[in-house]
């Protein structure tokens, strides 16, 4: 997932014109730490969902969630912009927190979520997987 959107990334912006004066920067999918999600939904309803994670120098900033949706399930990750500057002061440990809403529109039984969190030895992708259930509305 992460190589195909650089590759992709890399190829928009190789076919922009760039003044010489701008400064340069790139984008990196950065796993995801923890996520602050609702245990159920109700059908209609917006919820905020809070992504954490940590970004790796003071170069980094929040761009854009990756968002792909299948059916009842989603895959997320946070997108960040990455100056490319020698200037970069590198971050212990320093979490962030960016939120989404989500909206339900699918009555079906739950949402699956996977929330990106890097590759293992063998390069495949690994997900922090959560699962929504959908429950009628209540009444009083």
């Amino acid at each position: 997932m992460r190589k195909m959107l650089v590759i992709c990334l890399a190829l928009i912006l190789a076919s922009c014109s760039v003044n010489d004066d701008s400064p340069n920067y790139s984008f990196d999918i950065l796993p995801v730490e923890s996520v602050d999600i609702p245990e159920t939904f109700t059908l209609g309803e917006t919820y905020p969902i809070t992504v954490s994670y940590y970004q790796p120098s003071s170069c980094y900033s929040f761009s854009e969630f990756y968002y792909r949706k299948n059916d009842n399930e989603r895959i997320v990750a946070p997108i960040n912009y990455v100056l490319e500057d020698d200037n970069c002061e590198t971050l212990e440990d320093q979490l962030v927190e960016d939120t989404f809403n989500f909206i339900v529109t699918n009555s079906s039984d739950s949402y699956i979520f996977k929330f990106w969190q890097g590759e293992d030895a063998d390069g495949e992708d690994q997900y922090l997987i959560i699962e929504v259930p959908v429950v009628e509305e209540e009444t009083n």
